[in-house]
């Protein structure tokens, strides 16, 4: 995994420094992905006096898929061990539950571009703008360790919108050298490699050329991408609900984070980057 990433646990969650924040803050309705309704800032049934899942083996068989998906990228720990400085909502005022449940979204939101910003400081074609890369982690950085008060208050679309011109030429630059970036090999976008935002879902991608391809945004759920060569592309934001990743290749795919390859089906010949790791269930049928 790159090094950056490698160095930064605290944008992976770590639920034994967590008061639970997802369990409590996050909403949820019933569905395929969740056997229950929930609102936001209401405690889910299933979270313990310790702070952990009481069905955390059996999340899949009990119906909570979508708790088995998501990942907090160290917010929750950030957010209980620093914002409010170690002090549990449970024990507390009401007023700090509330706080808590309003802060939690928005560091999360921050520590989501913080992976994003890290990663791509560890991409060398991005090197032209590395500077630019760096101050943005910086400020990012800089906003997550604000109070609650100021953190509530925060504009998070606003400064996403000003990061992500930094990641798309951050994008073309790492994907120019696989022909998909903006004047990639022969000074001409690759054909076809543009599915910035596509409805493909189910889709018949399997064997599909798309190395350095833009899937930004791109809805692939149920996609089938079996043995597809999504080597070099960009992931980010791409809806990979129930893709079949089965022996496909995604060496060098950048943006691409475990809550997207948690939500995809793959093989024990999928290929992934160092960033993410191989899903329990992609072998053990759980």
């Amino acid at each position: 995994m790159p090094d950056e990433i490698a160095g930064l646990p605290e944008l992976r969650g770590d639920c034994a420094r967590c008061f639970g924040l997802c369990c409590v803050a996050l909403p949820f309705a019933r569905s395929a992905d969740f056997a229950l309704n929930k609102p936001a800032g209401k405690p889910c049934p299933n979270l313990q006096g310790d702070h952990r899942c009481g069905i955390h083996a059996d999340l899949r068989q009990k119906g909570f898929t979508g708790c088995t998906v998501y990942d907090c990228f160290g917010a929750g720990q950030k957010v209980s061990q620093v914002t409010f400085g170690g002090q549990d909502w449970r024990t507390g005022p009401k007023e700090r539950a509330r706080r808590m449940s309003d802060v939690f979204p928005v560091v999360r939101q921050l520590h989501e571009l913080l992976w994003y910003l890290t990663e791509a400081l560890g991409l060398p074609a991005a090197r032209p703008v590395h500077p630019q890369l760096r101050s943005a982690l910086e400020e990012t950085e800089r906003l997550t360790l604000q109070s609650p008060e100021e953190l509530a208050a925060l504009d998070v679309a606003a400064h996403r919108q000003q990061v992500n011109v930094l990641l798309l030429r951050t994008s073309e630059l790492a994907r120019a050298g696989a022909g998909g970036g903006k004047g990639g090999k022969g000074g001409k976008k690759a054909a076809g490699k543009d599915r910035r935002g596509a409805d493909l879902v189910g889709a018949r991608l399997r064997g599909a050329q798309l190395r350095g391809a833009s899937l930004r945004g791109a809805c692939l759920i149920a996609a089938d991408l079996t043995g597809a060569d999504l080597r070099d592309a960009d992931m980010i934001g791409a809806d990979l609900r129930d893709a079949d990743l089965s022996d496909a290749d995604l060496t060098g795919a950048f943006f691409l984070t475990q809550p997207q390859v948690n939500s995809a089906r793959g093989s024990t010949g999928t290929r992934l980057p160092a960033s993410v790791t191989r899903p329990v269930h992609w072998t053990s049928g759980r």
